[in-house]
């Protein structure tokens, strides 16, 4: 469901929209769609490098573990 609501905004950036599509709900609806995916990525990624930081040091020893076993002679 769509709700109609009432967004002041200055004309040079109505402008610019309006060069880009004449849609300007269209325009404004993709490009608020389009930061929230941004910042929920964003947002993943940090919790991301929060986790590898935290366990930096164990996969670090894991990593050299494993490759110390891959040079082993056979």
């Amino acid at each position: 469901m769509k709700l109609k609501t009432s967004v002041p905004l200055s004309s040079g950036l109505l402008k610019q929209i309006d060069h880009v599509d004449k849609n300007r709900s269209a325009f404004l609806e993709r490009a608020a769609l389009a930061y929230l995916a941004r910042q929920s990525r964003a947002t993943g990624d940090a919790k991301d490098a929060e986790i590898l930081e935290r366990e930096a040091e164990y996969l670090n020893r894991e990593a050299a573990e494993f490759l110390e076993f891959q040079s082993l002679p056979e």
